[in-house]
């Protein structure tokens, strides 16, 4: 069955990075589009980033651009989020997500808190 299992997360200061890693399985991850979302407190599922098997990348949330890189390694079955310049905003659950905008395939999720 298909098993996504993300790592990574934790606390960060204003201003700090952090990189997520999403291990993938039960599926051909190598031909699957993947994305990046996400569930801020007391807010509704959010979609931040999609990559196509080829490494073509979609932004989903603007709030994300310039500072939010997805990436992925084919061979490794395995996915990336670099998170840089991070903001209390980006306080959140963070899934891997089988699949482009709006699929709810996903993880359990690693909490990142963005806190001084």
């Amino acid at each position: 069955q298909v098993q996504l299992v993300e790592s990574g997360g934790g606390l960060v200061q204003p201003g700090g990075s952090l990189r997520l890693s999403c291990s993938a399985s039960g599926f051909t991850y190598s031909i699957t589009t993947m994305s990046w979302a996400r569930q801020a407190p007391g807010k509704g599922l959010e979609w931040i980033l999609g990559i196509s098997s080829g490494g073509i990348v979609t932004t989903y949330t603007d709030s994300v651009k310039g500072r939010f890189v997805i990436s992925r390694e084919n061979f490794k079955n395995t996915m990336y989020l670099q998170m840089n310049r991070l903001k209390a905003e980006d306080t959140a659950v963070y899934y891997c997500v089988k699949g482009g905008y709006g699929s709810t395939e996903m993880g359990q999720g690693t909490q990142v808190t963005v806190s001084s």
